[in-house]
């Protein structure tokens, strides 16, 4: 089991530089906003708070979700693990059950203030682009894997259906963040199944009621379904304000700043 955990390891990380890769080639050859910010700065920065949030995960959980799930799943966890169900049919429910409770943890800390603290810090970039899918608070990412490890129990998704899944939500959250836009004949009938930049990007309007719209980072039928759906935004794509009033300084993009951000004064949450 070592041996194919690492293996997967590999395929995730190797999907994930690729389309890294592509995003970040698409933003410098046709981007649809300009940066306040050097790239060099946000970049460094956005990223080096990843390297922080792995390092915690590592510290506070001993086994990757693909490797829990594949402990769930040799000792009969979770719903799916109770009926033999057709391998494909297994693949796609633990899929879509998996989507829900990432739009619904979404909702969720963007609601509770405390939550919020950590989540603003995603929120708070003043700028939208590939690297901004990847900058979250270390303890919002380990408090994320701990409900993702909760959900994944109680779902009984296999450890093939959980690498899929963070397959393509990596992938799905690095192309809705880019800054980027799609053609107009395009970007409409995909929507329908998917987010995309121009879906996402409304997200992180300043203003509080776009905010608290648009939480899918994967299938776009949630915020459908859920009356959290907002189709344009009030200002153009372009020009928008994106992030936080209350971070607007270029040195509140610094990892010491984001570090810190949760313990800064507070800020109602989009929802309070």
């Amino acid at each position: 089991m070592t041996e194919a955990m690492a293996q997967a390891d590999l395929i995730r990380m190797g999907v994930f530089l690729a389309i890294f890769a592509a995003m970040a080639s698409w933003e410098v050859l046709a981007p649809l906003r300009r940066s306040g910010l050097p790239r060099l700065v946000r970049w460094s920065n956005n990223l080096a708070m990843v390297a922080v949030g792995n390092l915690l995960l590592k510290l506070v959980f001993p086994l990757t979700a693909v490797s829990f799930a594949a402990l769930a799943q040799a000792r009969g966890w979770g719903l799916l693990g109770q009926v033999n169900w057709p391998g494909w049919l297994e693949l796609a429910l633990a899929f879509v059950i998996l989507d829900l409770a990432i739009y619904a943890q979404h909702r969720l800390f963007h609601s509770v203030p405390l939550l919020w603290r950590l989540h603003r810090v995603h929120h708070a970039d003043t700028m939208i682009d590939v690297t901004t899918a990847l900058r979250f608070h270390p303890l919002e990412i380990a408090l994320s894997m701990g409900i993702k490890l909760a959900v994944i129990a109680l779902a009984g998704a296999s450890a093939e259906a959980v690498l899929l899944f963070e397959i393509v939500l990596n992938g799905a959250a690095m192309f809705n963040h880019a800054n980027v836009s799609l053609p107009a004949w395009l970007e409409r009938p995909l929507r329908w199944a998917i987010v995309t930049p121009d879906m996402h990007r409304i997200h992180h309007s300043t203003l509080a009621d776009e905010t608290n719209s648009n939480y899918g980072f994967n299938l776009s039928c949630w915020d459908r379904l859920f009356a959290s759906y907002t189709a344009r935004p009030s200002r153009p794509q372009e020009t928008m304000p994106i992030g936080l009033d209350q971070f607007r300084d270029p040195r509140d993009a610094w990892l010491d700043r984001l570090l810190l951000q949760p313990f800064a004064p507070s800020q109602p949450s989009p929802e309070g």
